[in-house]
């Protein structure tokens, strides 16, 4: 092939990239790039970690074996480039669409993809299972893990190191440092070094020279230790890595095939241990907006290749993130007792605005929410109001924090919980499901929901208020539903919810983000001839248990609303009303909450409307519940 023939077209799997001449690698990872650009340009995505891997995806299928060699990527929103070359690229444009591909890695998807990574921190402890089960097997795949370095701010991928290296099984680990600047500068001197102890010869030398020490007093021995571990982290770093039982190779560019490719042939030959090779890349490496401004193109929208300018929401309506980082610093105002806690997510949960504002009393612990958690509850030790946002799907890693460190100790940690229910384009990983569920099966804790913007706002100032026990208030992603904002949030009454619309037959009590579909339903029932009350629950505990008597009372229908999994809410609702002895008085309840399946990506309203939980699908159950067809028409202006 010539320069100017395209080599990305000739390569539908890494069986096809293996056949090309090493040379050719450069001009491959080019067009391998620019096709990540085009592609993510048209359905958004995260852009920026995937284009600073992409000579390392390209060198990584072209040393090993892949699919009979395991690649793990840590988190997945990297492996774009390795979808494209993973037989995927005829679909990459479907990236995070309703039937098309996830923005993760996926094991029913590829057989390229062993395991699925969507959070964080992950791919070492699952590379390190699938080691053992090899050699418990007698096979001779290899392993190799993609991490990257905000990864490494999780104490689960120490605990797989220090792991691994106890069982000593060969593994491969690839520390993708493009952010925390741990790597001394790199370059030929520092590729040069790298081949030097990722060599064979230096291995075997290495070995030798410990069976030699080994016959020598312990003295000597401990002496000799020293000094080779002393020489090898002067030139190379690497001491922390070494001390968890790995053998360290790098710096190493991470943007050299010719640095890439003889170190990755060498530890690919190495005998057993594990090894970690470190290399340093650049997010958005290749696309000059992206380089310019790698926090932006983290995660895009779809965004014109030339301009780099990314399409933009027409809404007005404030979304609820912003809402909560401005009702927090308003009472961050009046209380300097009140302190901000994010796991890595500071433009995600509105905590950078929060931080602009009071940079003493926010704090960024990285992605190690387990630690956020309990962090949270030493400040509330010490007469503090600790918030801590955190994404519903995030807020599942520190469970046992949540229970052990905070709930059993009645701290009043305050938990602002993003992105509750569904979230598009990021699918099941993502979705905010079960912390209704999780959070109201503990003992005295308070947990709210937000029934629009203005709520959200009222429960700022609730959650600032409760000082003898933990609480948490849900919201969803995305923009309020344009209601007006009070100056400054008011604390509620615990317990208390409050009906919006007064009705006779079906009463509709939502909770949370499905409050706005539940007066839609309400018009059009209403417009059917059936009289419906809509109640906003706000508290899943404590229940308003008067408001739902007084509901089961006064209607036939009762229809439980939101937008979280099932064993939450609507649960609770049921298992006050038998107590009660509602349901032997002939009272029709149902119970709407995402099915009991995981929803793949599309757009958020399609995946409300798939679970049932929008305006027609709570029409369609009111009308079931009475026994009558469901068929009925949208109301119209």
């Amino acid at each position: 092939m010539t320069r100017e023939t395209p080599l990305l077209d000739a390569v539908r799997v890494p069986d096809d990239l293996r056949r090309l001449d090493q040379k050719q690698l450069r001009q491959f990872a080019d067009e391998l790039r620019s096709e990540t650009i085009s592609a993510v340009s048209v359905t958004g995505g995260h852009l920026g970690a995937g284009l600073g891997v992409v000579e390392l995806t390209t060198a990584l299928h072209y040393v090993f074996d892949t699919p009979r060699d395991r690649l793990i990527w840590d988190v997945g929103h990297q492996a774009y480039p390795h979808k494209i070359i993973t037989g995927r690229r005829d679909r990459i444009r479907t990236l995070r669409q309703a039937g098309g591909l996830s923005g993760f890695t996926k094991r029913a998807e590829s057989e390229y993809d062993p395991f699925g990574a969507a959070h964080s921190s992950t791919s070492i402890s699952a590379g390190l299972g699938m080691a053992v089960a090899r050699d418990l097997a007698g096979g001779d795949v290899r392993v190799i893990c993609v991490i990257g370095d905000g990864a490494m701010s999780a104490g689960m991928a120490y605990e797989a190191m220090n792991n691994a290296g106890h069982l000593k099984s060969r593994l491969i680990v690839v520390l993708n440092d493009n952010d925390m600047s741990i790597a001394p500068p790199v370059g030929a001197l520092s590729a040069h070094l790298a081949r030097i102890v990722s060599s064979n010869t230096y291995s075997r030398f290495r070995r030798l020279g410990k069976r030699i020490a080994e016959a020598l007093p312990r003295f000597f021995r401990e002496k000799l230790k020293l000094t080779e571990e002393f020489a090898r982290s002067f030139w190379t770093g690497g001491t922390l890595f070494e001390e968890l039982g790995f053998y360290y190779v790098g710096p190493i560019d991470g943007h050299n095939l010719d640095h890439l490719l003889p170190v990755l042939k060498n530890v690919r030959d190495m005998g057993n241990g594990p090894v970690l090779v470190h290399v340093v890349t650049q997010k958005g490496k290749g696309y000059a907006p992206a380089e310019a401004s790698a926090d932006k193109y983290h995660g895009v929208a779809k965004f014109d290749v030339v301009t780099g300018k990314q399409a933009k929401s027409t809404a007005n309506v404030p979304s609820y993130t912003k809402v909560f980082a401005n009702a927090l610093i308003q009472e961050a105002e009046a209380d300097d007792r009140i302190v901000a806690v994010t796991a890595a997510m500071p433009g995600g949960t509105g905590l950078d605005r929060f931080a602009g504002r009071f940079p003493d009393r926010c704090f960024d612990v990285g992605i190690a929410e387990q630690h956020g958690v309990t962090f949270a509850a030493g400040l509330a030790t010490e007469g503090y109001k600790p918030f801590a946002a955190i994404y519903s799907t995030f807020l599942q890693r520190a469970y046992d924090q949540v229970v052990h460190d905070v709930a059993i100790q009645r701290l009043p940690v305050r938990f602002a919980i993003d992105r509750a229910g569904y979230v598009g384009a990021d699918g099941a990983t993502h979705a905010g499901s079960f912390d209704v569920a999780y959070l109201s099966c503990l003992p005295d804790f308070v947990v709210m929901a937000a029934g629009d913007e203005a709520e959200l706002m009222h429960m700022v100032a609730t959650a600032a208020a409760i000082d003898d026990r933990p609480s948490a208030f849900r919201y969803p992603r995305g923009e309020g539903v344009g209601v007006d904002l009070p100056e400054r949030g008011v604390p509620l009454e615990i317990g208390r919810g409050r009906i919006l619309r007064e009705g006779t037959k079906i009463a509709l009590l939502c909770y949370g983000s499905r409050l706005s579909a539940g007066l839609t339903a309400a018009e059009e029932l209403e417009a059917h001839g059936l009289s419906t009350t809509v109640a906003d629950a706000r508290f899943a505990k404590p229940l308003d248990t008067d408001l739902i008597d007084r509901l089961a009372r006064e209607h036939e229908v009762l229809l439980t609303v939101e937008e979280g999994a099932s064993g939450g809410f609507g649960s609770l609702v049921l298992a006050h009303l038998a107590t009660a002895g509602a349901l032997d008085r002939g009272l029709r309840v149902r119970t709407l909450t995402m099915p009991d399946r995981f929803i793949d990506q599309a757009k958020p309203d399609a995946m409300v409307a798939d679970a049932g939980l929008d305006s027609a699908g709570i029409v369609t159950a009111a009308f079931a519940a009475l026994g009558r067809d469901a068929a009925v028409t949208p109301l119209r202006a």
